[in-house]
């Protein structure tokens, strides 16, 4: 069994890593916190279906991570995207990613 300790400090220094990138180009930066948060709410147990969203412990998490999501892939699609909403999506991995780290136990 994995030592719940290790996970956490993996991402945390990808998160780390990531922090120059979302300061200079938020939108390049999206694709890649996503599959971070997506790891870690799929280490949490959380269902990454949209349909099972309120399946979830605290379902807030999960629509706070799609809305993020939802973003990121109208930016990947090359959609005009305002940068507040960018800035939002970047917010939004940040919160998931603070609230899963705060409460991470295996």
């Amino acid at each position: 069994m994995r030592d719940p300790g290790l996970d956490r400090h993996e991402w945390e220094t990808e998160w780390q890593g990531l922090e120059p990138l979302v300061a200079d180009s938020p939108a390049e930066s999206l694709p890649e916190l996503d599959g971070l948060v997506e790891r870690m709410l799929l280490a949490h147990g959380y269902p990454l279906d949209p349909e099972h969203e309120f399946e979830a412990p605290e379902p807030e998490v999960l629509k706070e991570f799609f809305e993020a999501r939802r973003i990121t892939r109208l930016v990947d699609a090359g959609e005009s995207v305002d940068p507040g909403d960018i800035g939002a999506a970047v917010a939004g991995y940040r919160n998931v990613y603070d609230y899963l780290t705060e409460r991470y136990v295996a």
